[in-house]
């Protein structure tokens, strides 16, 4: 396995200047400057002595799942563990893989815990039976792609079997209008039967998607139309609380003759929607593609990724408001500010990119 070096953020100089600073002042009695000098270069100080300040303890805390895909190195394993929140820093997840060159991951989903130590995530990845056989896991979001790729990767099954199963649509008995499997491809952690083929696992996901949409009593002739906003709640919302909220939003819009003007319509249809950016470039925005809600009226021609229950619940039940637009809110935490008016749209938008310039690491 190859591993790529991941940068070392901890500071160099003035760490033996403040662990001598700190047993001064323990020595002198002075708790309260020791307690403030300790925020600062505490961790510093651990790293000195060989203890990882940025590492989570114990074994974990809730189920989770990451997928290893075929040539990805240590640091792309080290970045999906920080990102599921399975280890707190990949670095140091980065650093032990480092001592351990003869390690070696192999392709496919896994089922892990939430903050666990990096010795012990490590140590899990590497135990068979943590290892999903002949399965995926398959969050929220993913596109059909995006799917193909993890279930290749959980299954060895090539991914243009997929590809190739996924164009015999008629098979999948789907409303007319349907020209894709996109949005149709329910997200969950699956294991399947170790003879299953591509055309039997795509089968398996459209009927769980079906299964959702009879439980909330979607008709037929509408499945595709829930389907499409869902798929549009699931990419634009940052976090499950504000589903509903965005989906009046696209509700009102419509009512009101706007265009929804969602930029997770417009990167879709020019193929900017895995690149993770917020804000779309003008070739996105002004693209004639059939996806583009800034160009055409109404909805998209269909679904631009796969949704979950929820996002799909909130296309049935958006919230009771009068929002027209939203924007992410400041501080990271996923959220959208809601407003009713251009002009208080407009200032939260002003928040927004002066919080991103004032936080050039958080990814805006």
């Amino acid at each position: 396995m190859s591993h790529r070096a991941l940068e070392d953020k901890r500071p160099r100089w003035g760490r033996m200047i403040a662990v001598l600073v700190i047993f001064g002042l323990l020595i002198g009695g002075g708790y309260f400057a020791y307690k403030t000098l300790w925020v600062t270069y505490g961790p510093s100080i651990m790293n000195i002595f060989g203890k990882e300040a940025n590492d989570y303890e114990g074994t974990g805390i809730e189920e989770t799942f990451i997928t290893i895909y075929e040539g990805e190195f240590g640091v792309d394993v080290a970045n999906s563990l920080e990102e599921a929140d399975v280890v707190k820093d990949a670095n140091v997840f980065y650093k032990l893989l480092l001592k351990k060159p003869d390690v070696e991951f192999l392709p496919g989903s896994y089922r892990l815990k939430t903050q666990m130590s990096a010795e012990v995530a490590l140590e899990a990845i590497l135990d068979p039976e943590n290892k999903i056989n002949f399965g995926a896991a398959l969050r929220e979001g993913l596109t059909v792609e995006q799917t193909f790729s993890v279930l290749s990767a959980g299954t060895g099954i090539p991914i243009e079997k997929f590809r190739d199963a996924a164009a015999e649509i008629s098979v999948f008995e789907l409303p007319d209008g349907v020209e894709s499997l996109e949005g149709w491809l329910f997200p969950a952690n699956y294991e399947f039967e170790p003879e299953a083929s591509a055309q039997d696992i795509l089968t398996i996901l459209v009927n769980y998607q079906k299964e959702i949409l009879a439980k909330y009593e979607v008709p037929f002739d509408k499945q595709l139309e829930t389907l499409t906003v869902a798929s549009i709640i699931e990419k634009e919302a940052g976090i499950i609380d504000d589903f509903a909220k965005v989906s009046a939003v696209i509700q009102n819009r419509l009512e009101n003759g706007m265009k929804l003007a969602m930029d997770s319509t417009a990167q879709f249809g020019v193929g900017e929607h895995e690149n993770g950016n917020v804000w779309s470039s003008d070739e996105a925005l002004t693209s004639e593609n059939p996806w583009n809600t800034y160009v055409h009226e109404g909805l998209p021609v269909g679904p631009i990724a796969n949704p979950g229950e929820a996002a799909i619940k909130a296309a049935l039940e958006p919230a009771d408001g009068n929002w027209l637009f939203f924007v992410v809110a400041p501080g990271g935490s996923g959220a959208s500010t809601f407003s009713e008016t251009l002009e208080k749209h407009d200032e939260a938008v002003y928040e927004y990119q002066l919080w991103c310039e004032e936080t050039p690491d958080s990814g805006c």
